[in-house]
């Protein structure tokens, strides 16, 4: 590998033969030159299309020094929070603050500060007051409108405005970047900037070309007006049928946002993952051991982008959208022989996938021609009629992977749909993943069982993972294997009341399975669910929508996930006494949990040993004939690391 990492240092600046870089790239994640970290790619584009970059990570921002490390460059600055929203990345959903940051050196925690790209911004301008400020990423992507903050509990501006940067980029940002920084070198015509895809910029006057938003006043006092709003910024996220929005956010500065960019075909996808990148860390942070984040993607490879399963509480279709996009089998395999002659490579491909790793297409031949459908999605209720279902390019990929030379096991580790698993005649696929591409588990994402919190989820029916949990264990079975299903669970969930906690809880018990971890839902910008939980209105029909706020509230839905917590038996009985449901207290095998006292034991037959006039706990009884893995004595259980 002979790459070169880009500019960190003024001397190395010096050594290219600049004066200054066009562009300084301020990032909060650590400097990382492999394509699954944002600025690696955003910056490798850019000096393809021969602008100067250098790269300034993780500044310390306590004051304005820092960003002057590298003079004024000659256009301007790109900023970026990192990989990760700033304040997911520092904050539990409890709000307690996190001691570990896997994207900074080390692992180290309290390198970047919250709400980064805006802090980051203030320090620029106070340094170079005039100088031009991009701003791009997740951070800057899901909060470019007025939004809810779950941390400070209230509605924002758009971070446009709280940032006073120039322009901001939304979504993945590989063309809308270059036609940012032509539109900066060619000296910033305002009337240029209506025909740049991808970009949020501010205006002084309303563009009544636009459909009109509430306004930041508006959406601040009234829920049902932020839900309107909301619907239709998440309706017209689409680059075919999208329109061009305005968002008044004081009196007189107002928000316009244009189209999505739209979707890269497969040869200029292909080009982005083709760059020439180290893909590691910095060496500067040797010293410190690296950088934690690398590890799980070293040897994974990224082949496709977007995801039309549009799950309520996923931020992927705000960002990157419904449309898939993806690489070709032969720049796949190219990067796969790639990763075989890497220095650290041990034989295992660790992941092929995305945000859904068993999409390789459109949903349908009509995304590519009128966009995804406006008012229904592609999997829920049911599998739309005119969905394309095959994963016959995916499977010869993978047969063609592990054939690779050096290569024992490739792995898929990103999320699959089970509910397009199922809706796919073919069983091969399937097959195929459970004899050669996990190892001993597969993790899967029912989230739920009751139907009205599905329903807000946006997920598949009970049914249809039941069928899954079926057919998963019947392949395995006639393969010769024992694996395992982990189904990812969500509590608190909008629509989530203890009723439904309790469902969940006997679904649980009846099949046996013992989560070792259970998340509470986290409320992030960008989201339909962000919106019902700050709304209680689901914004599609907007009728109400339980949703649970107190701390004790979230932790007896938490606590009924893992009912046989000795721990957690306090908490459970009261839920179940909140709920009515006192029949699920006591000693019987449909019982969750043992009343407070003990329980009485019968007086020994005559000639009879203690031990056999012990009756056995409740939790005693067959295991489930579903593959998923089970703890044995409620009684013991202890939660395990994952």
């Amino acid at each position: 590998m002979h790459q070169q990492f880009l500019p960190v240092t003024p001397q190395e600046v010096t050594q290219r033969g600049w004066d200054v870089p066009d562009f300084v790239f301020v990032c909060g994640d650590a400097y990382v030159d492999h394509p699954s970290f944002g600025h690696a790619i955003i910056s490798r584009i850019l000096e393809k299309a021969g602008y100067r970059v250098a790269m300034l990570c993780l500044p310390p921002w306590q004051d304005a020094s820092a960003f002057t490390r590298f003079g004024r460059p000659r256009l301007g600055f790109l900023v970026t929070a990192g990989v990760i929203d700033s304040m997911v990345n520092h904050y539990t959903v409890a709000k307690k603050r996190r001691s570990e940051d896997a994207y900074a050196p080390g692992g180290k925690g309290g390198m970047r500060p919250d709400r980064a790209t805006i802090v980051y911004c203030n320090r620029i301008r106070q340094a170079y007051h005039d100088v031009p400020i991009l701003i791009g990423g997740v951070e800057a992507s899901l909060r470019r409108f007025s939004h809810y903050d779950y941390w400070d509990d209230k509605v924002r501006h758009s971070i446009l405005v709280d940032s006073s940067a120039t322009l901001l980029m939304y979504g993945m940002g590989e063309t809308s970047i270059i036609e940012c920084a032509n539109w900066v070198a060619d000296g910033m015509d305002p009337a240029q900037l209506r025909r740049i895809r991808g970009i949020c910029y501010m205006n002084k006057t309303a563009d009544t070309s636009c459909i009109q938003l509430a306004s930041h006043k508006e959406v601040c006092q009234d829920k049902r007006k932020y839900a309107e709003a909301f619907l239709t910024q998440y309706e017209e996220q689409d680059p075919i049928r999208g329109k061009r929005l305005c968002q008044q956010q004081d009196d007189d500065r107002y928000l316009i946002q244009n189209e999505p960019c739209l979707p890269l075909s497969r040869e200029a996808l292909d080009a982005v993952y083709e760059l020439p990148y180290t893909r590691r860390w910095h060496p500067m942070y040797d010293k410190e051991g690296g950088v934690p984040a690398l590890a799980e993607v070293e040897f994974s490879i990224a082949s496709t982008r977007g995801c039309f399963g549009s799950c309520s509480f996923c931020a992927i279709t705000f960002h990157q959208g419904r449309i898939i996009q993806s690489r070709s089998p032969e720049s796949i395999l190219k990067e796969g022989r790639l990763l075989t002659k890497l220095p650290n490579f041990k034989g295992y491909i660790h992941d092929v996938g995305g945000p859904t790793a068993n999409f390789r297409q459109p949903a349908c031949d009509k995304q590519l021609k009128c966009g995804a459908c406006k008012n229904k999605q592609c999997l829920y209720p049911r599998p739309c009629k005119n969905m394309r279902v095959s994963h016959d390019e995916l499977i010869d990929i993978l047969r063609q992977l592990r054939s690779l030379p050096k290569v024992k096991k490739v792995f898929i580790r990103s999320g699959l749909r089970y509910d397009y698993i199922m809706a796919d005649k073919d069983p091969t696929f399937l097959r195929e993943l459970c004899k050669h591409h996990i190892s001993g588990q597969l993790k899967v994402a029912p989230e739920h069982v009751c139907p009205y919190v599905l329903d807000k989820m946006g997920k598949p029916g009970r049914n249809v993972y039941d069928a899954f949990v079926q057919k998963y264990a019947k392949i395995n079975e006639q393969l010769g294997q024992k694996q395992y299903l982990i189904p990812y669970l969500m509590s608190s969930h909008p629509g989530s009341d203890l009723n439904a906690a309790i469902e969940l809880a006997c679904y649980l018990r009846d099949t046996g399975f013992y989560p070792d971890q259970v998340q509470d839902f986290y409320p992030t910008p960008g989201t339909l669910s962000t919106c019902m939980f700050y709304t209680g209105l689901d914004p599609r029909s907007m009728k109400p929508v339980f949703v649970a706020r107190s701390p004790e509230e979230k932790a007896m839905q938490r606590a009924l996930m893992q009912f046989r917590a000795p721990k957690n038996l306090p908490l459970v009985r009261k839920a179940l006494r909140l709920a009515g449901r006192d029949d699920l207290i006591g000693w019987d095998r449909e019982c969750l949990v043992p009343p407070e006292s003990p329980r009485k034991q019968a007086a020994p037959r005559p000639g009879a040993s203690k031990t056999t006039a012990r009756q056995k706990p409740v939790s005693d009884k067959k295991p489930s004939k579903a593959p998923t893995k089970r703890s044995s004595k409620w009684a013991k259980a202890k939660p395990k690391k994952r």
